[in-house]
């Protein structure tokens, strides 16, 4: 367990504010580094995740690690990013967006249930991109970026290196794409920064449900028949399902699956008096994550690790 934590340092950033794009800068509010030595519990839990990280955000050190720096496609894990340079943009969540053909997945051919043609707010997009993981919402909203989707793209690759993501490349903005690439390590870094600066993105992505309130809703029938027509509450749950169990408590998370990346987690959540964030990438299945989480969240009620006794991680404002 030393020989694998041992030298981790999960940012390395100076503080300050640093440019990235026109008028938007981001400000790192303390590194995070890995201590000296590290506790060893005589029993860690086995997980299923090729690569692990769980970081303790009061103390600033790893607590468990598992291949965290190895480099690997993070699927939706990617929306993260672009929900944060959104939000920096500072645009009108009220605005309203068209969805085009040009929204649609030509990498892996998924669907959608946001029609051609569909008009959404900045902000409805942006809860469909984080909760539902819907691609042709993240791509709208990359696409209605200052300066278009090629200056979204080279900006999320800008800030990853403020936050210190050596290790990471951004291709596009669903993570449709095997080379948006990430490690354990660079995503703790990604999901604590926004954990503190980033009220919206905790909000939204700790919520269980979502609904668009009633859509009217076109079903298109075979054989040129007409067209049927009805008004319908569109909801979505959240990709990550412990959002919704009452013995979780899930400050942020984002969920990401494509084939070559395995099914990922990025999760902030408090267990055990300890605030903590948790990295699983490349779980060999849906349910095998959440069992994942379930054997991370009882490890932690279980070890005996040093207590924080007293000190509880507040999240930052952005400003």
């Amino acid at each position: 367990m030393k020989a694998v934590l041992t030298g981790l340092i999960l940012l390395c950033v100076h503080t300050g504010a640093a440019a990235l794009d026109g008028n938007t800068s981001l400000e790192v509010d303390k590194p995070i580094v890995a201590p000296q030595s590290q506790p060893e519990p005589a029993s860690m839990p086995e997980l299923n995740a090729q690569s692990v990280l769980v970081y303790d955000q009061a103390s600033g050190r790893p607590l468990l690690a598992k291949n965290a720096t190895m480099q690997t496609p993070i699927a939706s894990i990617t929306k993260l990013m672009t929900a944060m340079l959104v939000i920096n943009a500072g645009q009108p969540l009220d605005e309203r967006i068209t969805i085009t053909s040009d929204d649609r997945d030509t990498i892996k051919g998924t669907g959608s249930r946001l029609a051609i043609g569909a008009h959404y707010t900045r902000e409805q997009l942006l809860h469909l991109a984080l909760i539902a993981s819907d691609n042709r919402a993240a791509h709208a909203l990359a696409r209605s970026y200052p300066g278009g989707l090629d200056r979204f793209i080279a900006t999320m690759n800008r800030t990853a290196r403020v936050l210190g993501m050596h290790d990471t490349v951004y291709v596009e903005p669903t993570g449709l794409s095997s080379s948006n690439r990430s490690t354990a390590l660079d995503l703790a870094k990604l999901a604590d920064y926004a954990y503190q600066n980033y009220p919206e993105i905790r909000q939204i992505t700790a919520t269980g449900q979502y609904t668009l309130g009633t859509q009217r809703v076109v079903l298109k029938k075979k054989h040129h028949q007409q067209a049927k027509v009805y008004y319908r509450t569109v909801a979505f749950n959240n990709t990550n399902r412990l959002t919704r169990m009452d013995d979780w408590h899930i400050g942020l998370s984002k969920t990401g699956f494509i084939n070559e990346a395995g099914h990922c987690l990025v999760m902030q959540a408090e267990v055990a008096q300890r605030d903590v964030i948790i990295v699983l990438l490349d779980s060999s299945g849906n349910n095998s994550r959440a069992k994942d989480a379930a054997r991370i969240k009882a490890w932690l009620e279980e070890a005996h690790l040093p207590r924080n006794t007293g000190t509880h991680y507040t999240a930052a404002s952005r400003t």
